[in-house]
């Protein structure tokens, strides 16, 4: 396992990471012993990064990983994020941020994350989106300032809006953020132009999520896949979403065949490529995903020849012409 700058932090974290979302639910059924072991092989292979949310299971992965942690000798950074207040998700432009991040709630959300986690200190709290609406006036990053003050929370970020991603520039260049979390992967490239680039000129750490585009970059899928009504892929993948992302992730397959790289190896080694990522957190839910995933730290960097060939399969799904 490789390991890199988390920004300005001063800490060093596993370029992977453990994603903990299918842990506490929402992506099908799953075993707590296959969470327990997927997170004591993750650790064992290096990983020193975790990535969970109270919205994963109402608390359930906080709880599992609060729990697990207590065994492991190791020291371990976990990110957790709390989401706002009741309201539109996303928020809208028309929402309040002292409504949707009152400093009341706010604290009592980080008192449950303390509580869950079973710890004084929170390593990384992020605010579960965004609204460009907020960023002349971002008191709710200033009351997570003062709590950082009072050494309940260390470090403090955003997880980005899918929406508009690039809303957060004006916050790193402004210095009230440590660290963000963004979507970057072989079909999301926008971070690319801007949200990269002036997240190491401002020393901004950066998790990217959703390397696998909820896995159909994994070349898993076959495009007719059926999930559960609370799975949150059936809403995601809706209706012949799955079946066009298949059809891309093909062609991606077909061009790269003789690469010497699998479609997960493929999508985890783009997301770490540019140099401002400081780690990628694959879902990893079972043994067999925490091996695979953690392995590719790795493997050989990819070739200048292959990243380029790779940006040309950048997806822009926010466009009606593009869409297809």
């Amino acid at each position: 396992m490789k390991y890199r700058k988390f920004g300005n932090t001063g800490l060093e974290v596993s370029e992977i990471g453990f994603g903990a979302w299918a842990i506490g639910g929402s992506w099908g059924d799953q075993k707590d012993s296959d969470s327990l072991e997927a997170l004591e092989i993750a650790l064992d292979q290096g990983v020193n990064f975790i990535d969970t949310a109270a919205g994963y299971g109402n608390g359930k992965s906080e709880r599992i990983i609060g729990e697990f942690l207590k065994s492991r000798p190791e020291a371990v950074t976990v990110c957790t994020k709390t989401p706002p207040a009741a309201g539109k998700w996303p928020p809208s432009p028309y929402c309040k941020i002292e409504e949707r991040y009152p400093e009341k709630y706010l604290r009592e959300n980080v008192e449950e994350r303390l509580t869950n986690l079973q710890t004084s200190s929170l390593d990384v709290l992020l605010l579960h989106t965004w609204t460009r609406a907020w960023n002349d006036r971002p008191v709710a990053l200033e009351i997570l300032q003062k709590m950082k003050s009072e050494g309940l929370i260390k470090q403090i970020g955003i997880s980005t809006p899918e929406h508009d991603q690039n809303c957060v520039v004006q916050l790193m260049r402004d210095g009230v953020i440590d660290v963000l979390q963004v979507i970057y992967n072989i079909f999301e490239q926008e971070p690319a132009a801007q949200i990269l680039p002036v997240a190491k000129e401002t020393g901004t750490g950066i998790i990217v999520r959703v390397a696998f585009d909820e896995g159909v970059l994994t070349g898993k899928y076959k495009g007719d896949e059926q999930f559960g009504k609370d799975d949150f892929r059936s809403n995601y993948f809706a209706g012949d979403r799955l079946a066009r992302g298949v059809r891309r992730t093909e062609a991606i397959k077909e061009e790269l065949k003789d690469s010497g790289y699998t479609m997960p190896q493929l999508a985890l080694k783009f997301a770490m490529t540019h140099e401002a990522v400081s780690t990628v957190i694959p879902g990893i839910r079972n043994q067999n995903q925490a091996l695979q995933n953690t392995a590719v730290s790795d493997l050989p960097e990819l070739p200048e020849d292959l990243l380029m060939r790779l940006r040309e399969h950048s997806w822009n799904r926010g466009f009606w012409y593009g869409g297809k």
